[in-house]
């Protein structure tokens, strides 16, 4: 008893062990080479690639300001600003070159909303197609049933690609003024050291925004893949599919034996001609007879007369 006992609890072990394996060895994973799944692996790539480019984002630009009196110019004047973009709570300490403290100023604008929006909906974007992508995988069969998953899903793919479009294009307008808000040469003119003259201000370092371009770029490619998987969302809800049924294949009529009709039409003529000489040669050999007839009555005739 005991043994088996324990050969019980080994298999439960190795059963717990290999379910995993089991699950993926259950998986349809050639569901990712169709396009159904494939642009839905698509999907969940570019969603990580577009939050992950814009939250994360933090950047710096440097001025300097040099004063008549040598002694309170600053010539390293570094500005850090980073996601959410609330730029107006970003602040630096530029000097009066009046002999006086420094004082402090605040950058201009706030463009969190439209950062925050913008990511919001990549996340979004990244849990549903991951959960999509699983649902393909190990549960399509249920997916297809009675069409509800196809078509909770064409109806997903439409709020997402609606959301795409109005993220994408908010965010490319705050990205160009957070561009103007941290310009340099616009911040220098906010620095009132720099309105006296004598006094020389001017930008050293430029914030790099390659990131956040690039975010903007994955927004609107997201864009064209959520609206290219429309299409073969809406296929598998099978609402089309009355209307792309073949038509019925038609039997196809045996082709007219011209060769034979000709035939035909070339026979008659020649058969009916050949029934009406028939009698006219009948009727010619009876006159050659009767001729012969009479011909043959002449010597008779002659005797008589003999």
């Amino acid at each position: 008893m005991t043994y088996a006992y324990s050969n019980a609890g080994t298999t439960q072990r190795y059963q717990k062990l290999f379910s995993p394996i089991k699950l993926v060895a259950g998986g349809q994973f050639r569901v990712l080479k169709v396009p159904l799944g494939f642009i839905k692996a698509l999907e969940w790539i570019f969603a990580i690639f577009a939050f992950s480019t814009c939250g994360s984002y933090s950047g710096m630009f440097m001025m300097s300001v040099e004063c008549k009196n040598r002694t309170e110019s600053d010539l390293s004047i570094w500005v850090e600003f980073e996601y959410p973009f609330r730029l107006h709570q970003v602040y630096f300490d530029a000097p009066t070159c009046k002999g006086g403290p420094p004082e402090r100023l605040f950058l201009v604008g706030d463009y969190s909303s439209s950062a925050e929006f913008f990511v919001t909906i990549g996340v979004f974007a990244f849990l549903y197609s991951m959960a999509a992508l699983s649902v393909y995988v190990f549960a399509l069969e249920k997916y297809r049933e009675n069409n509800k998953g196809p078509l909770i899903d064409f109806g997903v793919t439409c709020v997402f690609t609606f959301m795409w479009l109005v993220s994408s294009a908010a965010w490319a307008k705050g990205l160009s003024d957070v561009k103007a808000s941290t310009d340099p040469e616009k911040v220098v003119d906010l620095i009132s050291a720099c309105d006296e003259e004598g006094n020389l201000c001017r930008e050293v370092h430029d914030p790099v925004m390659s990131g956040l371009n690039t975010s903007v770029c994955f927004g609107f490619m997201n864009l064209v893949l959520w609206g290219g998987n429309l299409w073969f969302v809406f296929k598998e809800t099978g609402i089309i599919a009355p209307f792309m049924r073949a038509p019925p294949p038609q039997e196809k009529q045996p082709a007219p034996d011209s060769y034979g009709q000709q035939a035909g039409y070339e026979q008659d003529p020649y058969a009916s001609a050949q029934g009406d000489y028939k009698p006219e040669y009948n009727q010619q050999q009876q006159g050659y007879n009767q001729e012969g007839g009479e011909y043959g009555h002449t010597p008779t005739s002659f005797a008589n007369q003999m």
